[in-house]
């Protein structure tokens, strides 16, 4: 369910703007990503596990939020993220 230390390196790496980035909205909209995405297959093996999808739902009201925010400063950088992981048909 949660994120290894390896795999967020990585996923910061691919997402950064520069050297040393983590907190750009960039890196964390992506790692919110990955956090649902593992939730999510978390979920097709325990349906009832209420307390977890809470958390589910939290993430993703925060990725909302910072999408809107990235859209509203920066729609050229907005379109890229979301072209690169995917997150609209």
């Amino acid at each position: 369910m949660t994120i290894t230390a390896e795999r967020k390196a990585v996923v910061i790496s691919e997402n950064a703007r520069s050297e040393g980035d983590t907190g750009s909205p960039e890196v964390q909209i992506s790692i919110l990503t990955e956090r649902i995405v593992n939730l999510t297959e978390h979920f097709k093996i325990h349906a009832k596990d209420n307390h977890s999808r809470r958390g589910l739902l939290m993430l993703v009201n925060k990725r909302r939020s910072l999408l809107d925010y990235l859209k509203r400063e920066d729609s050229d950088r907005y379109a890229a993220l979301i072209a690169k992981l995917g997150l609209r048909k």
